[in-house]
């Protein structure tokens, strides 16, 4: 069997020239890197799954790389509908998809640009990665075309999108219903502080208070990881001693167990305490009350993200975020304060 030396040396290359036109580097000349593919293939020397294409200019498959989806909360199908978009759009094109699932809590194990690389992946769909991941650092440096989903990517390289709903907006309009309707003691249920969504979200809670001229106290923020059973004991030891008049959750797993840790310490919902939620799970209309909440149509976020990326692919367009459309759903868990 060939090795990456007898491909080496009959191209009159280095061992390094060789694996960096393997990987993609840009700073290989095309006509050098097209020259080993084909002495590769002469030799029969298959570095990847996908050797039989290693001549190919054109790459046609792309990846949609997934965290967290293999401990995510039952409840929760966000994800699979991410995925139900991605897929229909790309069977809808010349490409072909191939999904790599990471399970978030060993997620070191295999960089994701020597994934895309093994599988002769044209470009990239990354969904639930954090942005201090040194894999997602070190792909969104590659020439590989990328679309991350609910990130702004700070980059110079242009081969990097992004789709998301406007965070900060969306959570701006759901604070300004609950300072309408006159509530003033507001515990946030936040998710992950380190994460982009999250700190969106915080904006957005912020600069309602800002503009109603009211003052936003830190101290009322709760962290629950986006996490429905941390979201039931943060609130469950709160109740103890305090009494909100609502609970703005940054998901609505978070609201579920929100609203269960009231219901224990004896208060209803709303008449004693309102909470929203984020997201529109479908689970959200059968609670009771309903959840208020913000719907995002993930289905649709999982298509604009496969549009996206194969116009990377194709060079049809510069660096470029899009938004997805959201929705305030106003249900039975709000209740309207007395202005006193």
């Amino acid at each position: 069997m060939a090795t990456i030396k007898d491909v080496a040396k009959k191209a009159g290359v280095s061992i390094s020239i060789v694996s960096k036109a393997f990987n993609n580097y840009v700073d290989i000349n095309e006509k050098t890197r097209q020259r080993i593919f084909e002495i590769a293939k002469e030799l029969n020397y298959t570095p990847n799954i996908v050797a039989k294409n290693l001549s190919s200019k054109k790459q046609m498959t792309v990846g949609l790389i997934s965290s967290g989806v293999l401990n995510n909360n039952e409840k929760d199908n966000n994800a699979f509908d991410i995925f139900k978009g991605v897929y229909t759009t790309v069977s809808e094109s010349q490409f072909e998809l191939s999904i790599y699932l990471i399970d978030s809590l060993r997620q070191k194990q295999k960089s994701y640009a020597q994934y895309c690389r093994e599988r002769n992946i044209g470009g990239a769909i990354l969904q639930g990665i954090r942005t201090d991941d040194p894999y997602y650092m070190e792909l969104i440096d590659t020439n590989i075309p990328c679309v991350v989903l609910d990130i702004m990517t700070e980059t110079d390289n242009g081969l990097i999108g992004s789709v998301s709903i406007n965070n900060a907006e969306a959570t701006r309009e759901i604070t300004r219903y609950l300072l309408e309707r006159n509530h003033r003691d507001i515990v946030i249920m936040a998710g992950t502080l380190e994460t982009y969504v999250n700190k969106e979200r915080i904006k957005g809670v912020q600069d309602a208070f800002k503009e109603m001229k009211l003052a936003f106290n830190d101290e009322k923020v709760l962290y629950a990881q986006f996490s429905e059973e941390e979201a039931y004991t943060l609130a469950k030891k709160y109740l103890q001693t305090k009494q909100p008049t609502a609970f703005l959750c940054f998901s609505d797993l978070m609201a579920f167990g929100v609203m269960k840790a009231i219901k224990e310490a004896g208060f209803r919902i709303p008449e004693d305490i309102s909470v929203t939620g984020f997201d529109d799970l479908m689970l959200s209309s059968y609670t009771q009350p309903q959840l208020t909440t913000v719907s995002q149509n993930f289905f649709d976020i999982g298509r604009l993200s496969a549009v996206l990326l194969q116009d990377l692919i194709e060079n049809k367009l510069d660096l470029q975020h899009i938004y997805a459309e959201h929705q305030l759903i106003e249900r039975g868990s709000v209740n309207t304060l007395d202005n006193n």
